[in-house]
């Protein structure tokens, strides 16, 4: 790191969990955000301003005047523009050093494998669980960590799913695909808007933990929050052994 490395990531270093050994694996790390959207914000913001040196972002969507109540990445001057480049832009505005791929996609199979393979994490920011779902296989077909989040309402949840931890479970373990599970849209259920805030900058902090090695991660452990009463529940989520996605036989790279 240069002196304004130093004195920009100081505070990070500053910390015993990650010290300047961990802020040089925050520097060459990449990461990957699913959703440039309400937790998509957030998470990729404090990502960029920790010094993650490669983000990509990937999303289909253009900036919208009802996604400003909630998505803090994008401006009233950008309504209309492709959502990645928004992001990108303010993105690089934060911390000009760092590299941002804005991939104006909706990315499933092999593309979306392409994307992950050698990613260090990858942040699930999105709102449907087709996509979820689809994210969730090329992580663990590629054997990159993932960090879901999602929000609705009132209501967030947050997990991680590593596929280097044979104990871990993956998403399709607590949502199994073919079980049948309705898609709740901002648009017609309403969401807070600090919720997102909260689970998206949470999302960002299990993926810099993940890449520093401090703390614990929330592998194998789902969290809810209730924003009504401010009150999170933590369960405890095992790998189910007839997983077709996650079952060590079926998560190999090919």
């Amino acid at each position: 790191m240069n002196d304004e490395q130093l004195l920009r990531y100081s505070r990070h270093i500053l910390l015993d969990d990650i010290g300047i050994e961990g802020q040089e694996k925050i520097l060459a790390a990449h990461a990957v955000v699913i959703g440039a959207g309400g937790l998509g914000s957030p998470a990729a913001m404090y990502l960029a301003s920790a010094g993650i040196g490669r983000i990509t972002l990937v999303d289909d969507d253009d900036v919208d005047l009802t996604n400003l109540q909630r998505q803090i990445v994008h401006t009233t001057q950008r309504v209309g523009a492709p959502k990645v480049e928004s992001a990108r832009d303010a993105l690089l505005a934060i911390n000009p050093d760092i590299e941002v791929l804005a991939l104006r996609e909706r990315v499933s199979g092999d593309r979306l494998g392409e994307i992950v393979r050698g990613a260090s994490v990858v942040l699930d920011c999105c709102d449907n669980f087709a996509t979820r779902h689809a994210v969730n296989r090329a992580c663990f077909a590629h054997g990159v960590p993932l960090v879901s989040g999602a929000a609705i309402r009132f209501d967030a949840q947050l997990s991680m799913y590593d596929p280097r931890d044979v104990a871990s479970p993956c998403y399709a373990c607590l949502f199994p695909e073919g079980q049948r599970f309705e898609d709740a849209a901002c648009s017609t259920m309403g969401v807070f808007a600090p919720l997102v805030g909260i689970a998206g900058s949470m999302q960002a902090a299990e993926a810099l933990k993940l890449v520093t090695g401090a703390g614990e991660p929330l592998t194998g452990r789902l969290s809810m929050l209730d924003g009504r009463r401010m009150e999170w529940t933590t369960i405890a989520v095992a790998r189910d052994p007839q997983c077709p996605v996650c079952h060590h036989d079926n998560n190999k790279e090919t």
